[in-house]
């Protein structure tokens, strides 16, 4: 524990080596800023169009991390074809964010090609990864290719047998982007069941903000599946990291107050609409941790298949904490009450079996 204290406070101390920003890397926050607001007044002006969508271009992944159910070590990567058709199939229904995750997409050896697809479909660009596979020079590709935003979550500051994404091993990686990226970056810490030391997630978002990144703050549920609400010292942090971050879109996971507490939300979750998750098989689900449901493919998904399931309850929403189909679904908090209902994995598993932060 005295090392890892030591650890904790030496990484927040360390210097920052955020560049200086150029001409150009400010003329491309300007426009990706408008890009952004463009897209929320489309999402306002209209509800027959996804907002987001994750696609898996590669299930393998080069770490193991226990809690996780996304990835496995053995998948090839889906042919950069098969990839290019999926996301001209996400722009032909008027995709705003297209967002690549896994596995670990780092490991596809296409994926510029794949950014630049989205860039070309006027969609925004945005990538989730674990960080390991960073260097210079292929921070520098993902520039080019026309990246606009980047997450890496932290889970702790010393690495352990639940997770290797420390920030003791990724600091150098943070310290690259900082110094390289025209991207936007974002760093997410978790609190909650598994985590040993919830102070480190103070230490992370500490130095996220220090090097100029955004950073976001989850909650995940314990080993048993179960929601439970958070102790006394991981409130705590979780309140320290809010504070510090209230500036950037964490202050829209105003759901996070009720899973903090063990209670479940009251909202309409808009997967399978708003939000859409593409598999390696080219399948449509409604997140994640859901995978089966409407389980379609892409290629035959329509605009009244999207307008069908924004009117669609799902069972499993009220004890859901999947970050992102909140946010987005919030465009939509305040109107179209859904009129029909679904029971997603109702065959298969548990329908109340609560599912992970991301």
């Amino acid at each position: 524990m005295a090392l890892e204290t030591t650890t904790a406070r030496q990484a927040a101390k360390r210097p920052t080596v955020k560049r200086s920003s150029t001409s150009v890397q400010r003329w491309k926050a300007v426009t990706r800023k408008l890009r952004e607001l463009g897209s929320i007044g489309s999402a306002l002006a209209s509800t027959g169009h996804p907002y987001m969508a994750h696609i898996v271009p590669m299930r393998r992944c080069n770490l193991a991390c226990t809690y996780c159910n996304e990835y496995d070590d053995f998948s090839d990567p889906v042919p950069v074809d098969e990839m290019l058709r999926r996301i001209d199939d996400l722009g032909r229904l008027g995709t705003s964010v297209i967002t690549i995750s896994g596995g670990e997409p780092l490991l596809h050896p296409e994926l510029d090609q794949i950014i630049a697809r989205i860039r070309k479909t006027g969609a925004i660009a945005g990538m989730i990864t674990n960080g390991y596979l960073l260097m210079p020079d292929r921070i520098e590709r993902l520039n080019k290719a026309g990246l606009d935003h980047m997450q890496i979550s932290i889970d702790n500051v010393m690495p352990d047998d639940v997770s290797k994404k420390s920030l003791k091993v990724l600091d150098a990686k943070l310290k690259m982007l900082a110094e390289y990226a025209d991207f936007h970056v974002n760093i997410n810490s978790v609190v909650g069941g598994g985590i040993a030391n919830p102070s480190d997630a103070l230490t992370v978002s500490e130095r996220a903000l220090g090097l100029g990144f955004s950073s976001t703050i989850g909650i995940i549920h314990d080993g048993s599946g179960q929601l439970k609400p958070l102790g006394d010292e991981e409130r705590a942090v979780w309140d320290k990291v809010r504070n510090l971050t209230r500036r950037s879109y964490s202050r829209f996971n105003h759901f996070q107050e009720a899973i903090a507490n063990g209670k479940p939300n009251d909202w309409r979750c808009r997967a399978g609409s708003r939000y859409l998750y593409i598999c390696e098989l080219g399948l449509v689900h409604y997140c994640s941790q859901q995978r089966g449901y409407p389980g379609v493919p892409l290629s035959g998904y329509q605009t009244a298949d999207v307008k069908r399931e924004f009117l669609t309850e799902k069972s499993c929403s009220p004890n859901c904490t999947i970050s992102c189909v909140h946010q987005v679904s919030y465009i939509d908090h305040w109107r179209a009450p859904q009129t029909s209902q679904i029971t997603p994995g109702a065959s298969s598993h548990d329908a109340g079996q609560l599912v992970q932060i991301r």
